[in-house]
């Protein structure tokens, strides 16, 4: 079986449904399903070059604490990344049903490969915004260049699997004719009743873990931390943005989950969609579809993976499955510091299963649709 073609590459899906006089070549973002598999492979390429050189140089890479990947691993990463690039292009021409059944699976498997280190964005971010600086170089690209696989490699199942499924790899709806030109935007319209709140109920995971942050910076004292003690290792390790923001009482991160709060916000109201009146000179204008998407999926994912993670083994110490942490740095009882897991993983788990809820609404709510000529 012969899969369906990009209708925006073959003649008649340039001129075929278009009117007369129109412009036969449209803008390239418009034609993102047809670049996006060599965009993939491109940078999937760049990436095994990368972490070659790291392995053949014995770079050090940070991995995790004190630990740095080791030379197999790095290799490991760029056999993976040369896979993300021969099944980006596989997948954009005629497959039999074993070479789908393959692509299918080398996707499932590629793109939690490279996915995995998405949990390190959130707390990245927040380390740059804060201007804190980079903590390593190598940490940073590695990270960016592993994201950059795991999002080129999504846009391209996405697009491999619409073809299959006979749509438009564009938009997604079953239509003839060309899928590069103008696109129809639904009306803004909120979030149904449920989603808004199982995203607020979502978020009230925040609550313990901001609080308990916020009384330390105030100087109380809370489940085996003393306030003092906290606000010295704050002033000590922190630096820019965030130790200002420290000696008013405003932890950086409760600041950055405020953001992500808002964000949220923004995917299931009608603001989110179409600019309000507070924002100038922007009111009434479109927001870009992707504009609050990207981050929100990016963002999301980290959170919501690195939160259950914490979860989880909060859980397993409640019981008895793991050891109880001994304390260490500020807090001067274990049971406090099993605690502090347990508000992270309701607050980052929370607030990250919040943004993808809101996100899939939102992509939902915001798709566009290809405009036909009659």
């Amino acid at each position: 079986m012969t899969l369906p073609t990009d209708r925006s590459d073959s003649p008649a899906g340039r001129t075929g449904s278009r009117p007369p006089g129109a412009a036969t070549s449209a803008p390239w973002w418009r034609r993102w399903p047809a670049w996006v598999p060599r965009a993939a492979a491109l940078w999937a390429v760049l990436s095994a070059a990368v972490q070659t050189v790291w392995a053949a140089s014995g770079t050090g890479v940070p991995l995790a604490a004190e630990r740095s990947y080791p030379s197999v691993a790095l290799l490991g990463t760029a056999v993976a990344s040369l896979l993300a690039a021969v099944v980006s292009l596989a997948s954009t021409g005629p497959l039999t049903r074993r070479g789908r059944i393959a692509v299918g699976v080398a996707f499932a498997v590629l793109i939690p490969a490279h996915g995995w280190t998405m949990p390190g964005l959130p707390p990245t971010f927040v380390t740059l915004a804060s201007g804190s600086g980079v903590d390593s170089v190598t940490g940073l690209v590695q990270l960016l260049l592993t994201a950059g696989n795991t999002v080129l490699l999504t846009a391209v199942a996405v697009v491999h699997r619409r073809r299959l499924k006979g749509r438009c790899p564009r938009c997604g709806q079953v239509h003839t004719g060309a899928s590069d030109g103008p696109l129809a935007h639904p009306a803004p319209v909120p979030a149904p009743r449920r989603t808004r709140v199982t995203a607020y109920v979502l978020l009230c995971g925040l609550l313990p873990w901001a609080g308990v942050k916020t009384v330390w910076l105030c100087g109380g004292d809370a489940i085996g931390v003393r306030g003092e003690a906290w606000q010295r290792e704050v002033e000590t390790e922190s630096s820019g943005a965030s130790r200002v923001l420290a000696s008013v009482g405003i932890d950086v991160t409760v600041l950055a989950a405020l953001l992500g709060i808002f964000l949220l916000l923004g995917l299931l109201h009608r603001w989110g969609q179409v600019f309000p009146r507070w924002a100038p000179p922007l009111a009434g204008r479109r927001v870009p579809r992707l504009l609050p998407l990207v981050p929100a999926w990016l963002t999301g994912a980290g959170l919501a993976c690195y939160g259950t993670l914490l979860t989880l083994g909060a859980a397993l110490m409640a019981f008895g499955a793991l050891p109880t942490p001994e304390p260490e740095g500020v807090f001067t009882t274990g049971s406090g510091l099993a605690w502090m897991v347990a508000f992270g993983g309701f607050a980052f788990g929370g607030l990250g299963w919040a943004l993808l809820v809101g996100a899939r609404s939102y992509a939902e709510r915001t798709r566009p649709r290809c405009v036909l000529a009659e």
